[in-house]
């Protein structure tokens, strides 16, 4: 039987975000910020220190020189130097705790990558890196640097097997990709449907991992993979599941892609595709000839290319770059036709390289992409090449393959992504090239891959945004000096100005690196459901730093420091203070002057990137409950008084259910019973407590009095997710989500063994997003008229047992979130296919007075993907994606009157805003990442206008 985790038994204070453990902590829902600590005044006999955060080992050390066994591997080496400095690195065992991952020579330099392993388990960014020289037979440590977890404790024993593992994992990222709406065409049962779990996402487990969280979680890690059932797009997510309860503790996208809203693509597909493979060392004569092609700005570049015998023609095939290395080539494939889902973890069949009769490619290479992305690829591979002495993206000399053409069922796809083996562009559409027509797209993907070898910086939270950083620093540095570009031109910071087909290049680009104006003050708090945790929205404040530093320090010496950070000094985890440590100590490897040391300190400094700069982010909101660190569940009030889940500060305990007064008085009551299980999504009418509890047998419902009283069950289900609780009386609604799509909304009454489906839990009709008042349930219905499917909102009196589809405007494709107060019902409706923007739409209670209080289409349209309303007023949460991500892309929160005025935003704060809970008048509760953490705030009236 399981032993349950150590609780606090009160609620935590609000504190800061601390530790490389936090990005898996407070940021398993919200980015957590990453602070390091300056590095330690340096006595004349000791190295330079700067402490790790959570764990006794240090975060850095550096200015040693201290000798070590040159006999045996390196690996060997750097294990025995933490051994002999036990009371320096608080390493207990070396040779057991660390497994080698990679030695890279160069000269007389050697660094030793050493991941961490935990009674055998490997440690989720775990990762230690010793730098040593090997000179004469004799080997000296010069420095070391990462993060090692010196407080794990977990036992290593799974509860939960992997088959449930996985099926909690798929079902967890079917809840993320489509659970906010129900459309017509997810309805398992439908003939010819698309389902959603069936043949669209299939899981893999891939062993038990350890997050480094307090005395760590054990968990399953799951890689799901597969196409949205609704978009099309490729999905790869990385789930980490509580291997002793079977819940979804950390989940985020592989995808690494540009930027563009319309992303797609996937990371970690070690897919092999034809030209993944090494050739031989020996072989042939280089078959490599030169020819041509022309860009898609006009001007003629020299293209390595290969004739094909069998085929009679030119192929973009350069075998030149790499004939003296390994051999590996640099291919350009034809991928037009080519739906973006077919590149996920696999080869597109029946591809060829783009080919010509002769050696200078013509139009319709051009207009395909395919001139530029090959021309492209090449110089990317001479920079890393010739600047840095890198053999491709491995420092091996790998195969480098681009995909240019693809399609999105068929319609233009605007993005570029790397996959962990190769580059995929789409083909662009009428106001976009495609991505590869700009040479700092095409550095930006590949350099993820230069990343990926290197410091392998974890794709979420602020490390993501530092792996996000560097591939726009690299991407822009390699455009900026193959175009000749001074550093001061007003235009030398930009990143993909060259893609619009009618727009200027500071019109068009997506990010400027020199926008003077971005810093750690424009941080931006984001769940990792949205952009990663924020790794395109705020990596700028870092890559702004490094242009920064690029354009004072020159271009030449700044990226061979930022370069060497990069290979020999950061790890998976790192954050933006731990990248400005690496930076710097790398800076002063490489011996550069005091003066130089001065503009690299300068420009993080100029960019708020110093000890504890989180601490100063504010808010406008009032703080009900600090660091939830929590993932996956909800907020629920009523009656004055709200309810959440909340984990530990370190995030180690199993969430448990709290609830409290909604005006803030008095202290937070703990319902849910301290048995291991996740205790989430839960529900309160004022008078009691609703929830599901996910444990390794099943999911219950389970309810509570708030007066006090036993826990009891009200339904449990092994073979279902089980969420969307509404509680009003003696009635507990909820939604249904068994592993081959379907949705049904069921509700109990005190006494009732099994519930009762408003549905009939007919599998040929969908139902769900229900909400409950006045003895009246509200849900979206998606359901056969005919031979046509149709999507609805219908209301089901509970009293008389009558059911009344409201009325629509028009044809909805989808429903979204409903809510139903004593004199209306709300719902989101998507009408029309486009960016994703929807109506908010209200009706009477019998279905009459249908009127949008918010339109889809026209100025100000939301992107809504919830709503929460009371008597008095509708709120939605919504977001305004865009190409340049800022605050407004997030999710925010837009509060109308119950008569439809606009009332504007509920709150200003900076950070997402999400799980909004009405909780009586104008007053709303929910969950504010601003400050980097997940905390349950909020605000009795509107903030209006936000500037």
């Amino acid at each position: 039987m399981r032993k349950p985790r150590a609780r606090s038994g009160r609620p935590a204070a609000k504190t800061g975000i601390a530790g490389a453990a936090a990005l898996l902590g407070a940021a398993a829902l919200v980015v957590s910020a990453l602070p390091g600590q300056a590095a330690a005044a340096a006595h004349d006999s000791g190295p330079e220190m700067v402490p790790g955060k959570g764990t006794s080992t240090p975060s850095l050390v550096d200015g040693i020189r201290e000798g070590v066994k040159a006999g045996g591997s390196a690996a060997d080496a750097a294990r025995g130097h933490l051994a002999d400095k036990r009371s320096r690195y608080g390493i207990d065992r070396p040779d057991r705790d660390l497994k080698p991952l990679e030695t890279v020579a160069r000269g007389t330099s050697e660094t030793v990558r050493l991941q961490q392993r935990h009674r055998g388990v490997e440690v989720l960014g775990g990762q230690y890196v010793v730098r040593m020289e090997k000179k004469d037979g004799k080997r000296v440590v010069t420095g070391t640097s990462g993060t090692y977890f010196t407080g794990l404790k977990t036992d290593v024993t799974a509860e939960v097997g992997e088959d449930l593992a996985v099926r909690r994992a798929v079902g967890a990222t079917l809840a993320q990709l489509g659970g906010k709406a129900l459309g017509k065409d997810d309805v398992a049962g439908r003939d010819g449907a698309r389902t959603k779990a069936v043949g669209a996402l299939s899981g893999t487990a891939r062993g038990l991992v350890v997050l480094p969280k307090g005395a760590g979680v054990l968990t399953h890690h799951v890689t799901v993979r597969g196409t949205d059932p609704a978009t099309g797009q490729p999905v790869l997510r990385e789930v980490y599941v509580d291997a002793k309860a079977g819940y979804p503790v950390l989940q985020y996208s592989g995808i690494k892609t540009f930027g563009v809203p319309k992303a797609a693509g996937q990371d970690a597909a070690k897919a092999a595709g034809p030209g993944a493979g090494r050739a031989p060392a020996d072989g042939p004569k280089n078959p490599g000839v030169a020819g041509s092609g022309v860009r898609y700005d006009g001007t003629t570049v020299e293209l390595g290319l290969y004739f094909d015998t069998a085929r009679g023609q030119y192929v973009m095939t350069d075998h030149a770059r790499m004939w003296e290395s390994s051999k590996n080539k640099i291919s350009t494939w034809d991928a037009r036709g080519k739906d973006v889902g077919e590149t996920d973890g696999a080869w597109p069949q029946g591809i060829k390289e783009f080919g010509s009769a002769g050696p200078q490619f013509g139009k319709e290479a051009t207009e395909a992409g395919a001139v530029d992305a090959h021309w492209a690829a090449g110089k990317v591979y001479d920079y890393y090449k010739k600047v840095h002495g890198r053999d491709s993206l491995d420092g091996r000399g790998m195969a480098i393959d681009s995909l240019v053409g693809v399609t999105n069922f068929g319609m233009p796809y605007v993005n570029a992504f790397w996959d962990g083996a190769k580059m995929v562009y789409g083909g662009g559409d009428e106001d976009y090239k495609t991505l590869s027509a700009d040479l700092d797209v095409v550095g930006h993907e590949m350099t993820h891959g230069v990343v990926e070898h290197t410091a392998g910086l974890v794709y979420a939270g602020q490390s993501g945004a530092l792996n996000e950083a560097l591939a726009d620093y690299f991407g822009n540095a390699i455009a900026v000096d193959a175009a000749g570009m001074p550093m001061d031109d007003p235009d030398a910071g930009l990143l993909g100005g060259n893609l619009c087909r009618n727009k200027s290049p500071r019109q068009c680009a997506f990010r400027d690196l020199n926008d003077g104006a971005t810093t750690s003050k424009n941080f931006l708090g984001v769940g990792f459901g949205s952009d990663n945790g924020g790794v395109h929205l705020n990596s700028t404040i870092f890559s702004g730093a490094l242009w920064d530093m690029r354009e004072d320090l020159g271009r030449t010496l700044a990226d061979k420091v930022v370069y060497k950070a990069l290979a020999e000094y950061m790890s998976p985890l790192d954050g933006f203070t731990e990248g400005r440590n690496a930076v710097v100590a790398a800076a002063k490897a490489l011996k550069v002057s005091a003066g130089d040391l001065k503009v690299i300190t300068r420009s993080f400094n100029a960019h708020g990137i110093v000890p504890n700069w989180e601490q100063a982010l504010g808010v406008d909101s009032d703080q009900l409950f600090g660091k939830l660190n929590t993932s996956g569940s909800g907020v629920g009030a009523g009656g004055g008084w709200w309810t959440t889940s909340k984990s530990n500060d370190d995030g180690t305990e199993a969430y448990s259910v709290w609830a409290g007064r909604a005006d803030g008085k008095g202290a937070p009551k703990l319902m849910s019973p301290n048995d291991g299980r996740y205790h989430v999504n839960p529900a309160t009418d004022g008078k009691s407590v609703v929830w599901t509890a996910y444990g390794p047998k099943g999911v219950d419902v389970l309810s509570r009095p708030l007066a006090g009283g036993p826990v009891k069950k009200l339904y449990g289900s092994n073979t279902a997710d089980v969420g969307a609780v509404r509680v009003e009386g003696a009635v507990v609604a909820f939604e249904t989500t068994d592993f081959f799509g379907s949705r049904h909304v069921g509700y109990l009454r005190t006494g009732d063994k099994e519930p009762t489906w408003v549905d009939g839990a007919r599998s040929e009709v969908g139902t769900g997003l229900p909400s409950l008042s006045g003895g009246r349930v509200a849900y979206a219905k998606a359901y056969p008229e005919g031979d046509a499917y149709r999507s609805g909102v219908e209301v089901l009196d509970l009293r008389s047992g009558e059911r009344k589809l409201m009325g629509q405007l028009g044809e909805p494709q989808a429903i979204g979130q409903t809510a139903i107060t004593g004199k209306h019902v709300y719902w989101l409706a998507d009408e029309v296919v486009d960016l994703g923007q929807t109506a908010v739409r209200r009706a009477n209670l019998d279905g009459t007075g249908v009127v949008d209080i918010s339109k889809e289409k026209g100025e100000g349209a939301l992107h809504g993907s919830a709503l929460t309303a009371s008597d008095d007023a509708v709120t939605v949460t919504a977001e305004q994606p865009d190409s340049a991500y800022h605050n407004e892309t997030m999710a925010k929160l837009w509060q109308f009157g119950a008569d439809g005025s606009a009332l504007g935003r509920v709150s200003c704060n900076r950070g997402e805003q999400t799980s909004a809970a009405a909780a009586g008048g104008k007053q709303v509760v929910w969950v504010d990442g601003t400050t980097g953490s997940t905390d349950l705030v909020t605000r009795t009236r509107p903030a209006g206008r936000c500037g």
